[in-house]
């Protein structure tokens, strides 16, 4: 028999002032069974970075042909495609030719490793921006969390700074790469 997510639900007040977005989130995230707290909490963290209308977690890694996140233009087209984690160089690729826009949220203690042997292949690739997280950071990040978790989340000059009411931290998103 199959595990089944594990569902949480957060409740978000969103204050990026870097792109002036200022939102009021109720979010229900399914964490996959073989999902970490940690990625779980990237997606969300990936979310409020990229906040926009249509805007949504896909089936994640269940699904090979999705990315974690995407917006859709009102015509079908994919605008903005959004991996967390590392990516394959084809992976990329392929997304890079169906989408206008590709994210990808680097997260893991072998991030470093992961971007030295591929940097060079996927610095090619066009309009994909590569973001490093820190491991540390993401775990503080990922402590805050609950099934069921308010958290204000506060954007300025790139920083992320969230708060559960009782606990914060912040994480500081650094561009690897970006092109267009």
């Amino acid at each position: 028999m199959a595990l089944k997510p594990t569902i949480y639900k957060a409740q978000i007040e969103l204050a990026d002032s870097d792109r002036n977005c200022y939102e009021s989130l109720s979010l229900t995230v399914a964490k996959h069974p073989s999902e970490t707290l940690e990625r779980m909490m990237v997606r969300l963290l990936a979310y409020c970075l990229n906040c926009a209308r249509g805007l949504e977690f896909t089936k994640g890694i269940s699904t090979a042909d999705e990315p974690d996140l995407w917006v859709h233009s009102d015509s079908g087209e994919i605008e903005h495609w959004i991996e967390v984690g590392h990516p394959e160089e084809a992976r990329l690729r392929k997304a890079c030719g169906r989408a206008r826009q590709v994210s990808v949220y680097a997260f893991a203690k072998s991030t470093p490793t992961w971007w030295k042997l591929n940097n060079e292949a996927i610095s090619a690739l066009p309009h994909l921006h590569v973001w490093l997280l820190d491991w540390t950071e993401i775990q503080s990040a990922a402590d805050l969390l609950t099934r069921t978790v308010q958290l204000n989340v506060s954007i300025v000059g790139g920083i992320l700074y969230l708060d559960n009411g009782s606990n914060s931290t912040s994480v500081e998103p650094i561009l690897l790469c970006q092109t267009d």
